[in-house]
């Protein structure tokens, strides 16, 4: 089995360390425009394994998409990060380009892969990547609920003083710092609704910390993360290539579920080797809904920068 990673930089890296050390494929591919990183990384990745006990073959191509012929998964990370200061609206006339052109050119030497895509803007990236694409839906999925709901975990067992792996907690709508919606009411504790533990004014903390999460981490780091990224993108080719019928919260086409039509955002699906394969209603309730549709409406400002521009 192969699996690609387009895309050499930190996030990109991280998702295939992730991947290899998983040993989830016998072949890993990284793709990179820029001349020799890609075959740096899987370089320098390949004198790990033997340290780390992988036997996964790594390599690394400048551009050459031939390399990644029968693919079974492919993630696609490249594009520009986000600087402090810079929305994700302001991503797009850039990375809009570089998703279109990574996908037709996976496209054309794997036409059956699964495309996971984790640019930003995620959401917008998503829909793009579906649309130019022509793929079934179920086979263009979005990371970004993956990586705000582990956010979610994290700062909700910090206010708990628990492990975030007893923590149940998702994050749906868009994957934006104003879009996205920490699902406080149904977050649980081994079972136990998380409010049985903290106050109300806590929750809200918790769901105001974890919707900044992306914008305190650029503040601090200077760009974009990459370690909670990397992985959450590895968890989803993990639950495709191995089958696994997980819950999880990804970018998906809706088609009237959640009250929403002919937009790619955050929902619950099952993920299993023909991508996300339903959809999960978690039933809202009135407020959450109002919220979800708020969310798309936003998620759909951000698309409709796609029509002006010359892709």
């Amino acid at each position: 089995m192969k699996v690609t990673v387009v895309g050499a930089g930190a996030v990109g890296a991280t998702c295939a360390d992730n991947i290899a050390r998983k040993k989830l494929c016998d072949e890993l591919v990284i793709v990179d425009i820029k001349e020799g990183f890609a075959e740096g990384k899987a370089m320098d990745l390949m004198q790990t394994a033997q340290l780390e006990g992988f036997d996964t073959k790594i390599t690394g191509s400048t551009n050459d998409y031939t390399k990644t012929a029968g693919s079974t998964v492919a993630v696609i990370t490249s594009g520009i990060p986000r600087k402090p200061g810079m929305t994700r609206e302001e991503l797009i006339g850039i990375n809009a380009g570089i998703v279109k052109t990574v996908t037709k050119n996976i496209l054309q030497y794997s036409p059956d892969c699964i495309i996971i895509v984790i640019s930003n803007p995620m959401d917008t990236m998503t829909y793009l990547a579906l649309k130019q694409s022509g793929l079934p839906k179920e086979r263009i999925i979005g990371m970004g609920g993956m990586l705000d709901s582990a956010r979610f975990r994290y700062f909700l067992s910090t206010a708990m003083k628990c492990s975030p792996n007893d923590l149940q907690a998702i994050v749906v709508g868009g994957h934006g710092d104003t879009t996205m919606i920490p699902l406080t009411r149904l977050a649980t504790y081994s079972g136990i609704p998380a409010a049985h533990f903290l106050e109300t004014e806590a929750l809200k903390k918790v769901a105001a910390d974890t919707m900044v999460g992306g914008a305190t981490l650029t503040g601090l780091l200077g760009t974009s993360a990459w370690y909670a990224p990397g992985a959450a993108g590895a968890a989803l080719v993990e639950s495709i290539v191995r089958d696994q019928k997980k819950i999880m919260p990804c970018c998906v086409y809706l088609d009237g579920e959640y009250g929403q039509k002919d937009i790619c955002i955050g929902v619950p699906v099952i993920i299993g080797k023909n991508g996300w394969e339903k959809i999960v209603d978690y039933k809202l309730n009135e407020e959450e809904m109002a919220a979800f549709a708020k969310s798309a409406d936003a998620v759909r400002s951000m698309n409709s920068v796609l029509s002006t521009l010359d892709i």
